[in-house]
């Protein structure tokens, strides 16, 4: 940020702070904001626009009534925390900052009308955000079907199947196979896998040492933090993990829990079959994705949708290709709905908008007493309209102090979204 966009920025903040310093009984309503999702990225845009300007209507239409925490799951799935440890409620949000929750599924927008329709209201907005995460897609899994799951838990979305995933995890039998798939990327946070095939393995060592871990993965390597997972593979699993690099499954033997590839079938005691995804089914549904596209175009400098007007789109949906190279994370998610809260208030108050920067910090496990991580910060690029990395490192070895540093680290962020 240079100088005159650091003057024009506190300028603006302090505008906008006259406003949300007006009595609630004289602020006058500015707008009304919609936004769909209560995950990393629609909470933070949420908390944004009301911390900025209190006088502009919130409406959040989330089906769950609580938070569930995608990153630190891998936690309840390696027996480190339990489910209840990263579930939160809206209850601050609602009582604290007048957002108002509508708990309901979307179903269709009308932009003419500016009218967001559930199963049982149509809201009417000035701004909508769309925050939805992405959707598994198994078109590609021969034999799939809809009771598959039981078997072939993913849990790439906290909730229920974190929980079946954590407890045939803990009630595996020694000497069995755990199989674990990973599909091509671009998928939601790209370490995930790797740090869960970590966290399983310690607990197999701690309590199952005869039990196996086999890694297919569809990528020809580890995608991210790849020489520290392996080097840490290396020393403290190396007759528990097999890693499997080009190999991704095609299909599955639902009566025999078996995994398929290629080049082999692996019979699983337990298989957490990961698939490849796309942006949400919802986004597609009502023609925010380009036809032939799976992931949602933006401009990058405030994440307004390419397609509609006053529509904007942030967090695990959006395309590189628009956005930049930027990873499907959730401090990410957390990053862009500052930055698109940000612009809507400006938006709304008619203030010229301010050129984003984003930060992202990512840890991963490789046991319950060890991390690493890698944190970078980006920048909007006016040339080439996308967000760029102007700074990034990775940890040089796991330590303890960045195990407790992930901790500290997502206390710290549940605090900023939900408090």
């Amino acid at each position: 940020m240079n100088r005159r966009e650091l003057i024009r920025y506190f300028l603006n903040l302090s505008l906008l702070g006259t406003f949300g310093n007006i009595g609630s009984s004289y602020a006058k309503n500015i707008g009304k904001v919609v936004i769909l999702g209560a995950g990393w990225g629609g909470l933070s845009a949420a908390k944004t626009i009301k911390r900025l300007n209190p006088s502009i209507d919130v409406t959040i239409i989330e089906k769950n009534n609580n938070f569930k925490s995608c990153p630190m799951s891998n936690w309840v799935i390696g027996q480190i925390k339990f489910m209840e440890d990263i579930t939160f409620s809206y209850k601050t949000l609602k009582e604290k900052y007048s957002i108002n929750f509508v708990h309901d599924e979307a179903k269709s927008i009308d932009y003419n009308r500016k009218i967001v329709s559930t199963n049982n209201y149509k809201i009417y907005y000035d701004k909508l955000v769309l925050s939805p995460g992405i959707e598994l897609d198994y078109s590609n899994i021969e034999n799939w079907n809809n009771n598959s799951s039981k078997q072939f838990p993913a849990a790439w979305k906290a909730g229920k199947e974190t929980i079946l995933l954590s407890q045939q995890i803990k009630n595996i039998d020694d000497g069995g196979v755990v199989g674990i798939s990973i599909p091509l990327s671009p998928y939601r946070c790209p370490p995930g896998p790797y740090e869960r095939a970590s966290l399983i393995a310690s607990y197999l060592k701690r309590n199952k040492r005869r039990t196996k871990l086999i890694i297919l993965d569809a990528n020809e390597k580890i995608v991210s933090k790849g020489k520290l997972f392996k080097e840490s593979w290396d020393k403290y699993y190396s007759n528990i993990i097999e890693y499997r690099p080009n190999s991704g499954v095609v299909g599955i033997d639902n009566d025999n829990r078996t995994l398929i590839t290629d080049f082999d079938d692996i019979k699983c005691s337990v298989a957490n079959l990961i698939p490849r995804q796309t942006s949400a089914a919802f986004l597609k549904k009502n023609n925010l994705v380009s036809e032939g596209q799976n992931w949602a175009s933006v401009n990058a400098f405030d994440f307004s949708s390419i397609i509609e007007k006053d529509v904007f789109i942030i967090g695990d949906s959006t395309s590189q290709i628009s956005v930049g190279r930027v990873p499907k994370s959730g401090y990410i998610a957390n990053s862009m709905g500052k930055v698109c809260g940000l612009a809507i208030v400006a938006e709304l108050s008619d203030f010229e908008k301010i050129t984003p920067s984003m930060i992202n910090t990512c840890y991963s496990l490789i046991s319950p007493e060890e991390g690493i991580s890698v944190s970078a910060v980006y920048n909007y690029d006016y040339k080439d309209k996308k967000i760029v990395s102007v700074s990034s490192g990775l940890s040089p070895k796991p330590s303890s102090d960045i195990k407790a540093n992930a901790w500290d680290w997502a206390q710290n962020i549940w605090e900023d979204m939900l408090l």
